[in-house]
């Protein structure tokens, strides 16, 4: 057995080297989880990985808890996805006193700059991975360049997307003899973790209502409403949290959004942790720091204890969905479209990190995010190329290459080119 001294080393890592948003995350866990632990198959990872598309919530969040709870229960799960967001919190935390008192570090971001770049290139390195492993025949290849088109030029919604893949999958399924999945938890046990969840999810909340200032309340309510329908992660809910926050609350500006989301992505753990940037910045403008620490374990609590909700009331009937040929072929399906999403969120990543402007695509694909050649930067570009020759051909581990691409933007930040 796994001991939780060695898990919990292990997830600390993760969570400290989690970059990039949730494809160089996913990225991150199978090569230390499948790869360089053996933890996990392939086919428990891919699963895993179906089944958190599956629900709402950070996706790589919720991967990483379900692996801790497949390895050691329900401390190996509170253990995993807590130390998953625990140092890009803490981070935050840091980053949003940075912002009130000293503002911009040029260095600072400079240095994520190259950190950035390296993540590209750990993303291409996972779809290569996760397509070999995901994609078995024209049907899989078909879901997947569909859900990228559909995704990147066409604007389709993530839940949409996915309920056509399952559709599909399901559809093609062939009932075929399988050996009987291990037994389910009984509907009881899971009907008992959804209450007492719940509970300790939105009892707080409601205590918040009535003993704390509006402003906690009002962070605490509407994230929670944001955990609930969060299918595809934090790029999904965006436009739609920056018109909530911005013109509906008021809570800050529409610049002060794009610094947050911008800060956000340079931290590790999920890129979701913007919730906690913009309430401690909102609560910060209003009372001062006592206020946003206070908002911003208010902004965790909300989004972040539904996703354990989530996991340990689906985790224990895994395997007999995985079981079910009908609803094994839409997981397949499912795993298939996620080849395609996580390209998708890889080329709109690549594509913020080396162009500084992006334009709308031509009718009937507006959707599409294209670069604005002129926008181009060459001190990205030449990053990533650093990184790719880092990770592709000399094969460097992702420490090492995270390093240098950081110390490469610093260097060229101190030279003028960035």
């Amino acid at each position: 057995m796994i001991s939780l001294s060695s898990l919990s080393a292990t997830f600390l890592r993760i969570g400290l080297l989690s970059f990039g948003g949730p494809a160089a995350q996913i990225a991150l866990m199978h090569r230390v989880l499948v790869e360089e632990r053996g933890w996990m198959t392939e086919r428990d990872f891919l699963q895993s990985l179906s089944l958190c598309m599956l629900l709402p919530g950070p996706e790589a969040m919720q991967l990483a808890t379900y692996a801790g709870w497949r390895l050691r229960g329900v401390p190996g799960g509170l253990i995993a996805g807590g130390l998953f967001v625990l140092p890009g919190a803490l981070v935050i935390a840091g980053l949003v006193w940075a912002y009130v008192v000293v503002g911009d570090v040029p260095l600072v971001q400079a240095a994520f700059l190259g950190i950035k770049a390296a993540v590209i290139v750990i993303v291409l390195q996972a779809l290569r991975s996760l397509s070999r492993n995901a994609l078995k025949g024209a049907r899989d290849w078909t879901i997947a360049g569909l859900s990228f088109v559909a995704i990147f030029a066409l604007g389709l919604p993530f839940p949409i997307l996915i309920a056509f893949a399952a559709l599909w999958g399901a559809l093609g399924a062939v009932p075929q003899a399988a050996p009987a999945p291990a037994a389910a938890a009984p509907w009881r046990d899971t009907l008992r973790t959804v209450a007492i969840w719940s509970a300790l999810w939105l009892v707080p909340l409601g205590l918040l209502s009535a003993l704390a200032p509006p402003l906690l309340a009002q962070i605490g309510w509407f994230y929670a409403w944001l955990a609930v329908i969060s299918f595809g992660g934090a790029y999904a809910l965006l436009a739609y949290m920056t018109q909530t926050v911005v013109t509906d609350f008021g809570w800050i500006n529409t610049a002060q959004m794009i610094d947050a989301l911008g800060l956000a992505e340079t931290t590790p753990g999920p890129l979701i942790l913007v919730t906690q940037f913009v309430a401690m910045l909102a609560a910060a403008l209003q009372g001062g720091m006592g206020l946003s620490l206070a908002a911003g374990l208010v902004a965790l609590w909300a989004m972040f204890v539904p996703c354990f909700l989530f996991i340990f009331a689906a985790a224990p009937h895994m395997e007999r969905i995985a079981a079910t040929p009908r609803l094994a072929g839409a997981l397949s399906g499912i795993k298939a479209a996620v080849v395609g999403v996580i390209l998708n969120l890889s080329v709109w990543f690549a594509l913020n990190v080396i162009f500084a402007r992006l334009v709308p695509g031509p009718a009937p694909f507006e959707a599409a995010a294209l670069p604005d050649w002129t926008s181009l930067n060459p001190a990205a570009l030449a990053l990533v190329g650093l990184a790719a020759g880092l990770g592709f051909g000399l094969r460097w581990p992702l420490p090492a290459i995270l390093a240098a691409a950081a110390t490469g933007g610093i260097a060229l930040h101190i030279a003028g080119f960035a």
